[in-house]
């Protein structure tokens, strides 16, 4: 008895099959905007925030773009490449928009001193962070924490830091990228990224 149903099963197996055709085949191979975002949200996400380091920017970001490949969804040949790339390329405009702004003395004191709303626990957050800060300030050379100071406590601009200091206009706007950058990277390791 055994035998003959794995006999039967074998004919059967052996037999083809009538082919389904969907009916439209377009939309049979081609992923649907709601196809992509289940399977591409998740690994888009990882990806702005490794370029980010800012889940709610990664988040903003990856929402934009599915909203513009929405819009532009009948113009777009490959999808999947599409958000990828639009993606990197928001980030990156995000980090070069970021590295922009100046953190003026306001936005420094409010980001290191507790509010009277903040609870116990923010409050001690923000004081160490606040005393990271100073901290990498004044490991920094004079000269460096001249322009520092100028720039972002007497929030003078370029040409006027450059009659102060005797350094040429081209040359504040590099130190001081390069301090930020020496600054950034004595304070991620402690977890202060903003």
């Amino acid at each position: 008895m055994i035998q003959f149903c794995n006999e039967h099963r074998t004919e059967s197996m052996l037999k083809s099959t009538s082919r389904v055709e969907p009916s439209d085949r377009q939309s049979a191979s081609a992923p649907t905007l709601r196809m992509l975002f289940e399977s591409e949200e998740t690994p888009l996400l990882r990806y702005a925030f490794s370029l980010t380091g800012r889940r709610v920017v990664a988040e903003e970001i990856v929402q934009d773009v599915f909203l513009q490949l929405h819009k532009h969804w009948d113009n777009v040949e490959a999808p999947k490449a599409w958000l990828i790339r639009s993606v990197r390329n928001r980030a990156f405009t995000y980090i070069r928009t970021k590295q922009r702004e100046p953190l003026s003395a306001e936005a420094y004191h409010s980001a290191t001193m507790a509010s009277d709303d903040s609870s116990p626990d923010q409050a001690i957050v923000q004081m160490e962070t606040a005393g990271e800060i100073r901290q990498a300030i004044m490991e920094l050379e004079e000269k460096d924490r001249q322009l520092v100071k100028l720039k972002y406590f007497e929030n003078l601009s370029y040409s006027e830091m450059s009659a102060k200091t005797g350094l040429s206009v081209s040359n504040v706007g590099y130190r001081l990228h390069h301090i930020l950058k020496v600054l950034a990277g004595k304070l991620k390791p402690q977890g202060i990224d903003e």
